[in-house]
């Protein structure tokens, strides 16, 4: 059971995570927090500075839900073109050995980059974004990648879900409530953490036939 946080208390520790994290230009971030809802406001040179900054404000806990509105401003000296956006995001798909690159095409406007394509696992629409979120150029990712439909049993896939799940040491599985429709995974139920949340999700990206993930988590700390 942890203390509850004052608004203020999460907002401060939220401002020592972003200065903490070599990866965050911390001092172009505002930080707001309402009822444990944290709001990110300002500008970054990159899209992977927005990402890892919502990253640091849910590793505090006590923080329930996290609202990036953070701009991606590139710098003088880092724009790049969209052909250049393009040609690093190819190549980024093609160097990562987890991704099915053939499978994903890609479109850029603005520094906005778009995925489409078919995979077979949830976790490699995930991986082919995380791939090129880092790139010089890019301010945002739109995944619109789909996952291949295949002949699924939903009792035995919901089974399958469960028991990775039950591998976690906190049996995750236990306080989740998991249906599954047509290959699209629903999740109901409190995690402790954005951490296990993500691990939970993580979880179920493995599994074969899993279309979608809807998630309807609710981050609690103190139950």
């Amino acid at each position: 059971m942890f203390e509850r946080r004052s608004d203020r208390d999460l907002k401060e520790r939220i401002q020592r995570q972003l200065k903490w994290d070599s990866r965050i230009s911390w001092a172009g971030i505002n930080v707001e927090v309402n009822n444990a809802v944290a709001t990110l406001t300002g500008s970054v040179s990159n899209y992977g500075q927005k990402v890892a900054a919502q990253e640091a404000a849910h590793r505090v806990t006590g923080v329930l839900d996290v609202a990036n509105d953070i701009h991606v401003k590139p710098v003088d000296g880092y724009i790049r073109s969209d052909s250049e956006i393009a040609r690093a995001v190819r190549s980024a798909l093609e160097w990562d050995a987890l991704v099915p690159d053939q499978r994903i095409q890609s479109t850029v406007s603005d520094g906005w980059v778009t995925l489409d394509g078919e995979v077979d696992y949830w976790r490699e629409r995930t991986d082919a974004e995380r791939a090129i979120r880092r790139l010089t150029g890019v301010v945002g990712v739109i995944n619109k990648i789909a996952i291949r439909k295949q002949a699924v049993n939903k009792e035995q896939l919901r089974e399958e879900i469960e028991d990775a799940l039950e591998t976690r040491a906190d049996r995750a599985a236990e306080r989740l409530r998991i249906e599954v429709t047509d290959g699209a995974v629903d999740l109901w139920g409190r995690v402790h953490s954005w951490q296990e949340r993500r691990a939970v999700l993580g979880s179920i990206s493995h599994a074969p036939g899993v279309t979608q993930v809807r998630d309807h988590l609710r981050i609690d700390p103190y139950f």
